[in-house]
């Protein structure tokens, strides 16, 4: 299975940060927001990524991951020069998914709880259909809203509706088939001019091939969209890590216990960021391992 970061877009709900750098760079604590995306894909098992960015920011994600060999993964680079939508990433990324399976995730989202990883490698396995990730939230007008059926199909999906038919929010987290591709070929752009994730969805749903993974209710997902998104999830993130001793989204620790990098190559890794917690916390995990 292939996986997709989308991490293009302007971030305008985040100027005067984002005129400068892109949104998915920013800091959340202690690491940049995509690690967390990234961490979500190889939780899942997934080692052949391609983030889709904006031209003048793809210069700092390949100077952050280079090929992404230093983590046993294969990370390659493609542009989104225009607001095409999300589903567009699946016309942009076609060669690169190359007929597999694929997830594609949003580069300002962060998924933390207790048996995700169970659920992103049923996801993965799953061999025919699509999964989305769907979360309990207060106000669900606001979102793109799933109603779930018998044996977790989803029976209904809108977008931001007047009236919801459930709590359930549909995350930034989505896994397809091998047709994805050829399903987001068949989209028309909406009203705005973009191709639809949600019209993308409605393929999958049409064909009773629409499967919703409901996160628990102590579930924590945050869409970094704004200061206050950015700034909550990253006090999310400061206090789950004081209060365990354990880092969230610690890249090079999941290559690691995936057996995707060696102790002797997680030791290099943890030196070259050691005048830092990030990287004495990555050495204190090598040493442990012996």
């Amino acid at each position: 299975m292939k996986g997709i970061i989308l991490a293009g877009g302007y971030g305008t709900r985040l100027q005067p940060i984002t005129l400068a750098t892109s949104k998915q760079l920013l800091p959340i604590y202690d690491k940049p927001m995509i690690y967390y995306p990234l961490s979500t894909l190889m939780m899942a098992g997934i080692r052949d990524i391609l983030i889709i960015s904006r031209p003048e920011d793809q210069a700092s994600f390949k100077r952050l991951f280079g090929d992404g060999s230093q983590l046993g993964l294969t990370i390659s680079y493609a542009e989104q020069t225009e607001a095409g939508g999300i589903a567009q990433a699946f016309l942009i990324g076609e060669k690169f998914i190359d007929g597999d399976a694929c997830a594609l995730i949003y580069g300002s989202n962060l998924f933390y709880g207790r048996g995700f990883t169970k659920q992103l490698e049923e996801a993965a396995a799953r061999p025919e259909g699509a999964t989305v990730f769907g979360c309990h939230v207060e106000h669900p007008e606001q979102y793109g809203i799933v109603e779930v059926g018998e044996g977790g199909k989803a029976v209904s999906i809108e977008e931001k509706p007047d009236v919801p038919k459930s709590n359930l929010a549909v995350t930034g987290l989505f896994f397809y088939d091998s047709h994805v591709c050829e399903y987001a070929h068949e989209l028309e752009p909406s009203a705005r001019g973009e191709l639809e994730i949600t019209d993308l969805n409605q393929i999958y749903l049409q064909k009773s091939e629409l499967n919703v993974a409901e996160l628990g209710r102590s579930f924590a997902w945050f869409s970094m969209e704004t200061a206050d998104g950015v700034f909550d999830a990253s006090e999310y993130i400061r206090v789950v890590q004081k209060n365990t001793g354990v880092k969230v989204a610690c890249i090079e620790e999941i290559a690691y216990n995936q057996g995707w990098i060696r102790r002797a190559q997680l030791l290099a890794l943890s030196e070259k960021l050691n005048q830092t917690e990030y990287g004495r916390y990555i050495e204190r995990i090598a040493l442990s391992s012996r």
